[in-house]
């Protein structure tokens, strides 16, 4: 994370100096940026559920989903999350909210009606992990840094496309350094987005990897989790609610993206989650 944010303030810095701005300006572009970018943070739960298209759940229509994580929080000594249900046929589960307190938990009806009650704890448990981690949290910090990244580099195109800002003058010794500046921020530009989406990704992948190994501390039974995401691996059907700004929510890859081929190091690159197998390898040790 710290290096996320180095790299943020490296490319406003280069993307300011090129352009002949003061650091001051793009500062206020980056609180500017930020502000906003934190209030759709603080509504994000809404927002993705909306789009989800999820149900609130019912005790008693829902009852193993619904007493599952009841047991599951009491056990976790954790705030009971919402729960919502998506009418969908793929498998799948995610969990989002800014904390414990203001935390959802959301699983398909296709998940539900496939797993016994072991498999659906070890499911429900990885995804009450990363309300306790705070990963939804970490992750949507990692969203707005790679959203602010996509702003700046957006900006510094377009007013390189209008003529740039106010251009420093040769007596002050800055022209061929402005130019220099100005070609390194022109580069930046245009990968800096896909670097800051790599880095999400990374991190993402990663805080799966913690969310697994936090399950199995809860629910001391890793067998349950471990014929969870076998059967999960095997459903191929793509979960219609889910998009590419979704993805990284939910236990697995809702969009069924697979790469068995030569490209498949390079294709995982971008995938939102480890491999499964490399998932069920890690609970197996």
């Amino acid at each position: 994370m710290v290096l996320f944010v180095t790299f943020v303030v490296t490319c406003t810095y280069i993307f300011a100096y090129g352009m002949g701005y003061g650091f001051d300006i793009v500062a206020f572009a980056l609180i500017f940026s930020g502000l906003g970018s934190f209030i759709g943070y603080y509504f994000s739960d809404s927002v993705i559920l909306g789009m989800s298209g999820a149900r609130e759940a019912n005790r008693k229509k829902d009852f193993q989903f619904y007493t599952v994580t009841e047991n599951l929080t009491m056990a976790a000594r954790m705030p009971m999350p919402k729960l919502y249900v998506i009418d969908d046929t793929a498998m799948n589960a995610f969990a989002t909210g800014r904390d414990p307190k203001h935390a959802v938990v959301c699983a398909t009806t296709g998940l539900l009606a496939q797993l016994n009650r072991t498999e659906l704890e070890g499911v429900i448990a990885h995804e009450l992990s990363h309300i306790r981690n705070y990963d939804t949290r970490l992750m949507s910090i990692v969203t707005i840094l790679v959203g602010i990244v996509a702003l700046l580099a957006d900006w510094f195109i377009r007013m390189a496309s209008w003529g740039g800002g106010k251009k420093r003058s040769d007596s002050e010794g800055n022209g061929q350094l402005q130019i220099i500046f100005f070609i390194v921020g022109l580069v930046l530009a245009l990968i800096s987005p896909l670097i800051a989406q790599l880095i999400q990704l990374a991190v993402s992948r990663r805080r799966e990897f913690l969310a697994d190994a936090s399950s199995v501390a809860l629910t001391k039974y890793p067998n349950g989790l471990i014929s969870a995401l076998k059967k999960l691996s095997k459903d191929t059907e793509p979960l219609e609610a889910a998009n590419k700004a979704t993805a990284h929510l939910y236990i697995v890859n809702p969009l069924r993206i697979q790469s068995k081929d030569a490209r498949a190091w390079f294709a995982n690159m971008f995938n939102t989650h480890p491999p499964v197998e490399a998932r069920i390898k890690a609970l197996e040790g």
